[in-house]
């Protein structure tokens, strides 16, 4: 047998053996479980001199695991190639192929046979072990997932140094975001004698201590004090440090039970609670994260230059820095500072400009002579990065088609502690939209997308066009917010630009589902659908059925409810959000039906012999509506006008809840028209971030009561004065959305303040009538519990349950009183600050701290904007696709709470489903 020589030498002493053996084994590695195939002898043959044959047949020996086809064909050596045997240089290179895929401990090429001018070769592999298994040790399991995750770590991959290193560097980082700066890894490989060349691999890794920063040390800074600085270095704080008694200096304590542990080794009788009234901060700064990450350390390190040079100090910088160990193995960080000297903006003059003039550009600019210096303002008033708030000089350019935009501050002169700028500009051509490409909606129709954008083919390119395309393809509600890409492609050649959007479809449909059998009672339950994404068009087509056809836009929705015999409901909904497909006119159709039986029951609970308990009453409310929505021009096409008719029969049988005598029978017919102004410039719909929704509405029945000036229809029978109802009924909301800091990374995510203030007024044309108890307002609860069949507006308040009185002295839970009817004026003020924890399209979650002020009123002569209910609380809200939004809120009424009682009795759990209440 002929042995091919080792790996990268050449051939020698080719005539001291039978064979030459070329070889390549891996260090470092486990030993092979089995060893390579016994090539078979063969007769010593006369290679003194290098001679080419012609490959007969190529074997492969030693692999379990891999395709030997595969295999081939990566060594490159195929039947019927030619090779020079010995010196040749085609076996090296075959071994190099194999050694390359890092999956061998060993690779070796033997010649078995030579025949006149062939030869026959066999390929001896010795594969490394793979992990039949892994598992972690001295971690939390959530914790060994995440790394294992992190790492790429699966059953089956061949163990090799790579992988190990690649499994180390990662718990290492893991652990040091986390503020373990001295994790370790022991790896430990047992052999599986259950696979073959298999190892099950166990990682033994220990955590350590927290590595935390003791003390930052600062010299150097005479101009800016150490907590300014040290409060500029978010991500490095020192740990917290408290003088806890006068004779012993300072003790480093984590956690009050700490502070609790040192009072009593040291026998003082003082407790923590005492320390925590003399310092409010004592407990925030005990669970202020001062672990060591040296990545944030370096962003700090820039953040204190950027500070210095916010401040005039051009020439700011960190000397020195050094980071130590201190006795207890945490860290402490001396920092050197040179400050510089402080300079001021001098001369400031434009150049290239020919769009705006100079007393324009420097309006815009906001930088006068004689300012403090501060090179980031600059930037960022020049507009260096483009940015959606806009007002920058770049933006005014880019809103006008200016794409090929430049701009460039240039120091052109030093004068003491004076910097003169000259801004150089190169407007360039206004670039024309040439073309506008739209990827990754898999579900909805293009056409559904490109109606929504603002940036047409042949029109100049507008910056605020490009940002309001954004928005409106986030309110359709169909694709991810966060995940909306925005790319224009300049063509610097014909002054043109190309736009690709890219979008990330989400589930938006939702389902209600819920169903029960009560014997007596009867079936109960829901079953609602919404599909937001509904295509009419298709509804003929089965192929688009999934489960309905769907893409073009528009929203079905169906429910049916029934809780036995006591109540049932039917409503239907469609809308098309652009009637004729070339505007934006909403159509709405909807039908709804409920009937309410509250005696359903009573011959349950009655004795025998009892009448008192009747069965025999009802109420039943039909409605239909239809509404026309038109976008407006002016004042800004943020407006919309609505146009509404609606039409509700109410059908009332031995039905006394409304506190108006003699209203227990009858059919009372509702005619409506309603006009609606509103505006809405959300940035999106789930969790908006900016923008504002405005809504005026008008609701009239005709005026009955003025077709006959000589009757007065309050004398009338109660059964009577409703059979047409008249009422004139005036609404008004606003809403504001701010962002209180600008998004924190990549994730978007920034406390948002909403607030909000709400008006409702229903009343009669004149006092010849009486006001139906129809239309009117709740106040109070969720929406969820409160009796709304009535056909009232409900509006909620946290804190509270349903209240009927104006006096917030009264305490809810007295009851409904007899003659309660509604309320004809209410007003409300809502205040939230919101945070989101989740803004994934599949489960956005976000929390809130809010603060609620409403009340309602019988009349005009009673309204009193500052007499108020007044509540505050916490809540979080959760939308999920599938169910719409689920929130709770806990809220504290301040007006419930009593002498001696406490924040129990006044405090009150509300919840919410499918919708935020009003």
């Amino acid at each position: 047998m002929k042995k091919l020589f080792p790996k990268g030498l050449l051939a020698i002493a080719l005539c001291c053996s039978a064979g030459i053996r070329v070889s390549a084994q891996q260090k470092d590695t486990v030993p092979p479980t089995q060893p390579p195939a016994n090539p078979p002898a063969v007769a010593p043959i006369n290679m003194g001199v290098p001679q080419q044959y012609e490959i007969a047949d190529i074997t492969v020996a030693g692999t379990q695991y891999l395709d030997k086809t595969l295999l081939l064909s990566l060594s490159g050596l195929s039947v019927g190639d030619k090779v020079t045997y010995p010196g040749g240089d085609q076996f090296t290179k075959a071994i190099q192929s194999l050694w390359s895929q890092r999956l061998f401990a060993d690779v070796t090429i033997y010649v078995t046979k030579i025949e006149d001018n062939k030869i026959w070769l066999e390929i001896g592999l010795t594969e490394m072990p793979r992990m039949s298994s892994f598992s972690f040790k001295g971690i939390k399991k959530t914790e060994a997932d995440d790394i294992a995750t992190k790492a790429g770590l699966r059953k089956g991959s061949v163990i090799t140094q790579a992988l190990k290193q690649n499994v180390i560097g990662v718990v290492h980082k893991f652990y040091a975001d986390k503020g373990f700066g001295n994790a370790t890894v022991k790896i430990e490989e047992r052999v599986d004698s259950g696979q073959v060349n298999s190892r099950q691999v166990v990682f033994n890794v220990t955590k350590g201590s927290k590595v935390r920063t003791e003390n930052i040390n600062i010299v150097g800074n005479y101009n800016i004090a150490d907590g300014k600085i040290k409060k500029k270095m978010k991500g490095t704080k020192e740990r917290s440090r408290f003088t806890l008694h006068p004779d012993i200096e300072h003790v480093y304590v984590d956690s009050l039970a700490e502070a609790d542990d040192f009072w009593q080794t040291y026998g003082f009788l003082q407790p923590t609670r005492a320390l925590e009234k003399l310092d409010p901060y004592f407990r925030f700064k005990l669970f202020s994260s001062a672990k060591f990450n040296e990545n944030k350390y370096l962003e700090d390190k820039g953040k204190v230059v950027g500070l210095y040079n916010s401040r005039g100090y051009r020439d700011a910088v960190i000397v020195k820095d050094t980071v130590y160990k201190t006795r207890s193995q945490n860290l402490n960080i001396d920092m050197q500072i040179s400050e510089g000297k402080k300079y001021y903006f001098g001369d400031i003059t434009w150049k290239g400009n020919t769009r705006y003039s100079d007393s324009v550009l420097t309006r815009i600019l906001g930088i006068k002579k004689g300012d403090v210096y501060n090179l980031e303002l600059l930037e960022k008033r020049i507009g260096k990065q483009m940015s959606q708030e806009g007002g920058d000089i770049s933006g005014y350019y880019m809103d006008y088609g200016y794409l090929f935009f430049q701009i460039d501050p240039v120091e052109i002169g030093i004068r003491g502690d004076t910097i003169d700028y000259e801004i150089r500009l190169r407007e360039g051509p206004q670039a024309t939209i040439k073309e506008v490409r739209i990827a990754g909606n898999e579900k909805t129709n293009e056409h559904v997308i490109r109606r929504e954008l603002r940036t047409i083919p042949g029109e100049k390119f507008s910056r605020q066009d490009l940002i309001r395309s954004n928005r409106e393809i986030a309110n359709l509600g169909f694709f991810n917010p966060e995940k909306i890409g925005m790319n224009p492609v300049p063509n610097v050649q014909d002054g043109t630009v190309d736009i690709d959007y890219t979008v990330e479809e989400k589930a938006n449909d939702q389902l209600e589902l819920s169903a029960g059998w009560g014997g007596y009672i009867g079936l109960t339950g829901t079953l609602g659908v919404t599909f937001n994404n509904f295509s009419l068009r298709n509804i003929f087509r089965k192929e688009t059925w999934d489960p309905l056809p769907s893409g073009d836009g528009q929203k079905l929705s169906v429910r049916i409810s029934s809780n036995g015999k006591a109540y049932r409901s039917y409503n239907f909904s469609f809308t098309e959000p652009w009637l004729g497909g070339k505007k934006r006119n909403q159509f709405s159709v909807s039908f709804y039906s409920s009937y309410q039986n509250p005696y359903a029951y009573n011959d349950y609970y009655k004795l025998p012999g009892d009448t008192s308990r009747s069965t025999d009453g009802h109420f039943k409310v039909l409605g239909a509506s239809v509404s026309l929505g038109k976008q407006l021009k002016w004042p800004d096409d943020y407006f919309t006008l609505i146009y509404s008719l609606n039409y509700q029969q109410y059908k009332l049988k031995n039905y006394n809840y409304f506190g108006i005598a003699g209203f227990e029978n009858g059919t009372s017919n509702n005619v409506n028209v309603k006009l609606t102004l509103a505006r809405s410039s959300v940035d999106q719909q789930i969790f908006p971030r900016s923008g504002s929704n405005f809504m005026l509405s008008a609701q009239y029945t005709p005026p009955y009561s003025l077709f006959n000036p000589d009757k007065d229809y309050s004398k009338e029978p109660a059964s009577k004065q409703f059979n047409f109802i008249e009422y004139q009924k005036y609404r008004f909301n606003a809403e504001w959305y701010v962002p209180l800091s600008r998004p924190m990374g990549s994730d978007n995510k920034t406390f948002v303040l909403k607030v909000a203030a709400k008006f409702g007024y229903i009343g009669r044309y004149n006092n010849r009538t009486t006001l139906s108890p129809f239309g009117r307002f709740e106040m109070g609860g969720d929406g969820l519990s409160n009796f709304a069949i009535y056909d009232r507006d409900i509006i909620s308040q946290r804190g509270y349950p349903v209240y009927y009185t104006s006096d917030p002295s009264i305490n809810p839970e007295n009851g409904q009183p007899a003659n309660y009817s509604g309320f004809t004026v209410f007003n409300k003020f809502v205040m939230e600050l919101r945070y989101p924890f989740s803004l994934n399209p599949s489960s956005t979650i976000f929390g809130l701290a809010f603060l609620e002020a409403a009340n309602g009123y019988k009349d005009l002569n009673e309204y009193n904007p500052f007499r108020l209910r007044r509540s505050a609380g916490i809540g979080m809200r959760f939308y999920l696709p599938m169910f719409g939004l689920l929130g709770f809120d806990y809220g504290i009424g301040f007006d419930r709470l009593t002498p001696g009682g406490g924040l129990k009795d006044a405090a009150k759990f509300t919840f919410m489903l499918g919708f935020e209440p009003e």
